[in-house]
């Protein structure tokens, strides 16, 4: 009876199968209508426009085969900018250089179809200083410098090579200059540190350098993220006599002079009197026991003692942790409940305070919003006013100008203490919004950036394509009431990368300049390395 019944099932499926086979075939229609056909339109990017380069206002001719035809819907564009079409004659188009546009490559928009042409450049105030020396710049970010009494200058981040010098010995995170970029060949920092460092500061006969690093020049223990060097470039070292059982021999082991750090990386170090300051992500400080033995290994190893810290710290010049900054007794003050970056006053009526902002909604168990600010022993600044709320989202970075004595901020905020501020915002000395600056919309990206210069205007950049609808390729000046500079300052092109500094100084014949520093490979069109000087004429 079970096999009939298998037989029948079985039978029965066959003919569903063969029933299905025997249907007629069904055919279905493309998804996608077929393509527009070209435009009868030829835009040579080979071909130079006429002139190549000028201000705004410049009338500029280009061949343009076939636009005749289109006259009435064609829209002419610098680098992403409307121009006016001032005549088209068989081939020939004659254009105006307009208000804003920026160098870059043209195009012509007929509907939704756009023809990209040659490049133009515009001419503006802001231009690369041909005066500066280092045009090849660093093989990886800068992230700060160091000025000497004698002019030069020492620059730290994570670069293993400047201006091509370092080809055939590397030069690992730190390098001297002179004042117009040329290398140093005198500073002998040997294999130099073997991680990006980050901040440098000068305390009597010794530098001190602090970043993400645990060796230097071939010492590579007994480092944590922060140590001390001689003026020449030498780690500064000590000989100890470290703990050694019977059958060892008795010899002397030369280790860091500077015995502290910390667990993860420094974000800055200050000098202040014989004092270092450290800020960072970091929760714990770390110290070495030379002489005792370490119970728990077999080995020869070394002792280290570690104390909770988080995020600021004030040590001794031989690394020993002060614990009379930001401490209770021995318990630390738990600083921000989110990441922080730092700012200190280094002159002026705020000289030693320290801003700090970031991540956090939360610092020395206060509410803030993301911002606030320490005295110079470390305390919360009850002077400094960000309003109930402060900003309304992160702060990704904070400069301060000692003329204008205005802090700008930048980040994915909306607004600030209530009002509105969108993404920029300029704050007077005591912390409350300077109302008479307005961001306008971003599109595209946000800023990442922003120092307000000595004159007031206000230098920018981040990840943005437009500002207040006008085209900005992720650079550009504004005046302090938050709208754009006049067009000569915003006519250089494109800008790729992330500003870590901009420094006011004069190019070698005597002009107004910009140090800038970062992570950045073009600008205004322009492959460039990390570090650049452009003048503002």
């Amino acid at each position: 009876m079970k096999t009939t019944t298998t037989y029948k099932l079985l039978v029965l499926f066959l003919c569903v199968l063969i029933a299905g086979c025997a249907k007629e075939a069904t055919f279905f229609s493309e998804p996608y209508e077929e393509g527009r056909p070209p435009l009868p339109v030829t835009y040579d990017r080979s071909q130079t426009l006429s002139p190549a380069s000028g201000g705004v206002g410049t009338v500029v001719k280009a061949k343009i085969v076939g636009l005749a035809e289109f006259r009435d819907k064609a829209v002419f564009k610098f680098n992403g900018q409307d121009a006016e079409i001032i005549n088209i004659s068989g081939d020939q188009v004659e254009v105006r250089v307009p208000p804003y546009a920026s160098t870059g490559v043209t195009s012509v928009t007929i509907d939704d179809i756009i023809v990209f042409g040659p490049e133009f450049e515009v001419e503006g105030k802001i231009k690369i200083d041909p005066t500066w020396e280092a045009r090849q710049g660093t093989n990886n970010y800068v992230n700060d410098r160091f000025v000497m009494p004698d002019g030069k200058v020492i620059y730290v981040g994570n670069f293993t090579d400047y201006n091509r010098r370092g080809l055939v010995r590397p030069i690992n995170r730190l390098v001297r200059t002179y004042a117009n970029g040329v290398y140093d060949v005198s500073w002998r920092t040997g294999t130099g540190a073997n991680g990006s460092v980050n901040s440098i500061v000068q305390i009597n006969d010794r530098y001190y350098i602090a970043g993400a690093f645990s060796g230097y020049n071939q010492k590579n223990e007994n480092i944590s993220n922060i140590t001390s060097l001689h003026l020449t470039g030498g780690l500064d070292s000590v000989g100890v006599k470290p703990f050694r059982r019977p059958d060892q021999s008795d010899t002397t082991k030369y280790v860091p002079r500077f015995n502290g750090g910390f667990n993860a990386a420094v974000a800055k170090l200050y000098a202040q009197g014989d004092k270092l300051i450290a800020a960072g992500n970091f929760r714990y400080y770390v110290s070495r026991r030379y002489d005792q033995p370490n119970e728990r290994e077999t080995r020869d190893t070394t002792i280290v003692d570690s104390i909770e810290i988080r995020q600021i710290a004030r040590l001794n010049l031989d690394g020993s942790l002060d614990k009379s900054f930001r401490f209770n007794g021995n318990t630390p003050l738990p600083g921000g409940n989110g990441n922080i970056a730092t700012l200190r006053h280094e002159s002026g009526p705020l000289q030693g305070k320290i801003l700090v902002y970031g991540s956090f909604t939360r610092f020395d168990n206060r509410p803030t919003g993301y911002v606030t600010r320490l005295n110079a022993d470390g305390t919360v600044d009850e002077t400094f006013n960000p309003g109930g709320t402060g900003a309304d989202f992160v702060i990704a970075n904070a400069t301060f100008n000692e003329q204008t004595q205005k802090y700008v901020l930048v980040g994915q905020f909306r607004s600030y203490n209530g009002q509105p501020a969108a993404n920029v915002a300029l704050l007077n000395a005591d912390g409350t919004l300077d109302e008479n600056f307005r961001a306008r919309a971003f599109v595209g990206g946000f800023p990442n950036y922003a120092k307000q210069l000595s004159d007031g205007l206000i230098v920018v950049s981040g990840t943005f394509m437009t500002y207040d609808g006008v085209t900005r390729n992720r650079f550009m000046i504004l005046n302090p009431n938050g709208a754009l500079a006049d067009p000569a300052f915003n006519a250089t092109g494109q800008f790729s990368g992330t500003l870590f500094h901009v420094v006011e100084t004069t190019s070698e014949d005597g002009k107004r300049a910009l140090l800038l520093m970062g992570s950045f490979s073009k600008f205004n069109n322009e492959d460039v390395s990390n570090l650049i000087r452009v003048t503002i004429e």
